[in-house]
């Protein structure tokens, strides 16, 4: 007999008819299409199954039935694009998953969980057109459903960790290009207490003049893997806030790409006010914030966890100037503020000084792939996927996932020359905007391997402001 796959559980679908002979039996819960008394001979939908089942199984079973059933009567749900959902649990699906999703669209799922919990995302199956910096076929979270503040950005196969919102209120959008290639997503939804302890859900607004906040399971033991923790701490309007570690310890990477804690001065997350990215088992130094606000957000992937962290803050009034004496400031040196003219793009094209000489007084120092290169006003402008990074600075990183990259503007277009798809070392300055500046004396050169060894031991080195 055939059956339905039970709306209440499964946010915006519709049903078309499809074969499956029904087995196994479930006479207590299968239902006839349209009415609601159990039948004797019901199909596979039963008991909750699409929670027990594996996503591959889930798979399985959706293309055989969507796809090449034929034999028998049941019924199975095609994801549409977009929605309304709204619940205490639920599923979201790509427009025809688990077929090839639609080009050139964009759908919005607009998620809503009774009030006081929060949403809860947990994709249980990920396959859009992979990227490193997600361009083209992409799926956005948002916590809120209006101008809300994105949690992440995702594509490819690698599925992220839980995401939570900070309200009752999530917005999904995936958006696709002119070319596809994948199945698309399916994700879960749920609502869940907001600071549950014990469990993989922090995260908040902090306003009071002062707390603490920790990682989940704080100290009884690690941090859960998957777990996205995002903590908008606001003082008043003439104040600040400084910001203490006690005790830190997050999965150690030479690049923090896997676990790690990102500090952002305002109330986003804006990697050009980003003050620091931290992992490893030392205490990030004291943070003080520009102004009366400050992001802090905890990110753990799938794999190690470590002991986590307790960070503590508290309002200070701003310190107005007591003497006239001018105030301390890191030169600049005269280069950064030289636009690309003539003159400077005759000069010869040839860098200055080692590795060393140059290291501290470069204001950040990277290796990596060009990946982009667009040439404007005589200025070549590209972007470079971040292979490691010696010497931060002010220099704006972007992350999409595990891969990093930063905008780099060659003052004048062939000096130094750089091209897509080779691997350099590169060290130059920092703009207001966070963009590294690149001049024809800057130290750039290929990267091989074996340079690893001598930017290793700089990244050590103290530099003397």
């Amino acid at each position: 007999m055939p059956v339905t796959l039970g709306l209440e559980t499964l946010g915006p679908m519709t049903f078309r008819l499809v074969t499956l002979r029904p087995d196994p039996p479930c006479p207590e819960e299968a239902v006839k299409p349209g009415e609601n008394t159990p039948v004797e001979e019901p199909g596979p939908f039963h008991g909750g199954l699409l929670e027990k089942m594996t996503m591959a199984e889930l798979l399985v079973l959706f293309k055989l039935l969507g796809y090449q059933g034929k034999q028998a009567n049941a019924y199975w749900p095609t994801f549409t694009c977009g929605g309304v959902v709204s619940g205490e649990s639920g599923f979201i699906g790509s427009e025809g998953f688990p077929g090839v999703y639609p080009p050139n669209s964009k759908c919005t799922w607009k998620i809503t969980v009774p009030e006081g919990k929060v949403v809860v995302l947990s994709f249980r199956y990920l396959d859009l057109e992979s990227d490193n910096l997600c361009r083209y076929d992409f799926v956005d979270i948002y916590s809120g459903h209006a101008n809300g503040q994105r949690i992440g950005r995702f594509c490819g196969t690698v599925k992220p960790g839980a995401l939570v919102s900070s309200s009752n209120k999530m917005l999904v959008q995936m958006t696709s290009d002119a070319n596809t290639a994948g199945s698309g997503f399916i994700a879960k939804f749920s609502a869940a207490e907001p600071h549950e302890r014990g469990d993989q859900y922090c995260g908040g607004r902090l306003d009071k003049p002062s707390g603490s906040f920790y990682t989940p399971n704080w100290p009884e033991r690690d941090y859960p893997a998957g777990v996205t923790c995002s903590w908008h701490i606001v003082a008043p309007k003439n104040q600040i806030i400084e910001l203490k570690f006690e005790k830190f310890d997050v999965e150690r990477d030479n690049y923090c790409r896997y676990d790690y804690v990102a500090v952002f001065n305002g109330g986003e997350i804006n990697d050009a006010k980003r003050i620091g990215k931290y992992c490893g088992d030392s205490p990030p130094a004291p943070i003080l914030s520009e102004k009366n606000e400050l992001f802090v957000q905890f990110l753990s992937d799938l794999s190690l966890t470590a002991d986590g962290f307790i960070g503590h803050y508290k309002f200070r009034p701003k310190k107005l100037p007591t003497t006239t004496a001018p105030p301390t400031t890191t030169t600049i040196p005269a280069t950064s503020i030289v636009k690309p003219t003539v003159a400077l793009c005759q000069q010869k094209c040839k860098r200055s000084g080692t590795l060393e000489s140059n290291y501290c007084s470069s204001n950040f120092v990277i290796t990596g792939t060009v990946i982009t290169t667009v040439t404007r006003a005589g200025s070549l402008h590209a972007t470079i996927s971040i292979i490691n990074v010696y010497k931060e600075g002010n220099l704006a990183i972007q992350q999409a996932g595990k891969n990093m990259s930063a905008k780099i503007l060659v003052m004048c277009k062939q000096c130094p020359l750089m091209r897509r798809g080779l691997n350099y070392i590169i060290m130059g300055q920092v703009e207001e905007d966070g963009r590294g500046k690149v001049f024809p004396n800057s130290f750039v050169m290929s990267f091989k391997t074996k340079n690893s060894k001598i930017l290793n031991a700089l990244k050590n080195k103290t530099c003397q402001n």
